[in-house]
């Protein structure tokens, strides 16, 4: 059956970290037009997962700081008791931030590191053992192209486009989702398990709304990247079809980095 099949994913149980958000939420449009249960966490959410059952899980967005470790095992958990064992993670949830070095408030630095790094790697090691079990497990991160290139300000050329664009902090944390996701596709291929990451380009969403036009400008494709480019690559990844991919840093960027 192919993967486009409006039931390609029935029977899938996903967790989409940051699920409140554009991408997230585009994220998880996808996968239920394909048959799958998804369950959508965001610290912005108002819902409350602890109480709620099977029905009201899968509906709307659930209440969840990703930066907490005992909180993500317990969603989890009861998402396994009353949904299914989580086979297919997303993790979204992320912040931006910009400015220069030089004036980075060390609080911004723990905030942005806490949610965009260690956010990720508390819910990929919260579905680990589930997935171990099963024998099978799709873990994609929410990476970044600034994770990769330093950055899309130019700085030399004009000091204000830092301003508008993701600092060291959020390229810190980005880069470090993209090394995690090599250790845990290593650790977890014995187990059926792939882990990928998709580093996205400038998106056009609410935190972007400021991207200097002149760097808008620098994108081959002429624009910038919609949430469906990034949910279509999730779906690609979460797919069995890329069974055979792990460790992956996939660019979706418009062609403004190649490597």
């Amino acid at each position: 059956m192919s993967e486009s099949s409006s039931s390609a994913f029935a029977g899938r149980v996903a967790l989409v970290t940051g699920g409140s958000g554009v991408i997230g939420s585009a994220v998880a449009d996808v996968l239920r037009e394909r048959g799958a249960s998804v369950v959508c966490a965001d610290r912005a959410a108002t819902g409350d997962w602890r109480g709620a059952d099977a029905p009201a899980l899968a509906t709307a967005p659930v209440r969840l700081d990703v930066t907490d470790r005992r909180a993500i095992a317990a969603l989890v958990e009861r998402i396994g008791l009353l949904v299914g064992p989580v086979d297919l993670l997303v993790n979204v949830a992320g912040v931006a931030s910009f400015g220069s070095a030089e004036s980075l408030a060390e609080s911004e630095w723990d905030r942005v590191i806490d949610i965009n790094l260690k956010g990720a790697f508390l819910a990929c090691q919260a579905v680990m053992p589930s997935m171990k079990r099963q024998g099978f497990g799709r873990i994609i991160n929410i990476g970044s192209v600034v994770g990769k290139n330093a950055g899309n300000a130019r700085p030399w050329i004009d000091a204000a486009e830092q301003e508008c664009a993701g600092n060291v902090a959020y390229g810190v944390s980005k880069a470090g989702v993209h090394v995690m996701t090599g250790f845990l596709a290593k650790e977890l291929a014995p187990y059926g398990i792939t882990v990928n990451a998709i580093a996205p380009g400038p998106i056009a969403t609410p935190m972007t709304t400021s991207f200097p036009p002149q760097l808008k400008a620098l994108i081959p494709a002429g624009r910038m990247g919609t949430p469906a480019d990034v949910a279509n690559a999730v779906l690609f990844l979460a797919s069995r079809d890329a069974g055979f991919i792990t460790g992956e840093i996939l660019d979706v960027n418009g062609g403004m980095l190649c490597d």
